[in-house]
């Protein structure tokens, strides 16, 4: 039996660094919000909207399509991120938090989509050349 995507490690690693992030971004400033918040937010929320919507899809191709605009959110996140810090919005301690939240959900995005196209692969009809 599948795993519901609520129960996938890679979904609530995800759901983590979503709300770590608007922890952080709701007592910035109004300009601060305005500009790198709500990208910031709105591209770690990304990663987990598109592994659920993935996993809804209900076929392995779909799944993996959605895995793989995941991780390009992700890596989204980590610019905006990048940009935060630059810009003096993100404290040591804030960045230390985030840091291993993201240095773990990246391999494991990386496994899932392996593990989809395995399956995927595994489901793949044979053609019969005679």
């Amino acid at each position: 039996m599948r795993k519901g995507f609520r129960e996938l490690e890679v979904y609530q690693l995800a759901e983590e660094l979503s709300d770590e992030i608007w922890k952080i971004v709701v007592n910035w400033d109004f300009f601060a919000k305005d500009t790198v918040g709500k990208q910031l937010v709105r591209s770690a929320d990304s990663v987990g909207a598109n592994l659920a919507e993935g996993a809804g899809r209900g076929s392995y191709r779909d799944n993996r399509r959605f895995i793989t605009i995941a991780r390009g959110s992700l890596i989204e996140t980590q610019h905006w991120l990048r940009r935060a810090q630059a810009r003096n919005l993100l404290t040591p301690d804030q960045t230390q938090r985030l840091k291993p939240l993201i240095n773990k959900l990246a391999p494991k995005l990386n496994a899932y989509r392996n593990a989809i196209t395995k399956m995927a692969n595994n489901q793949q009809p044979t053609t019969n050349n005679q």
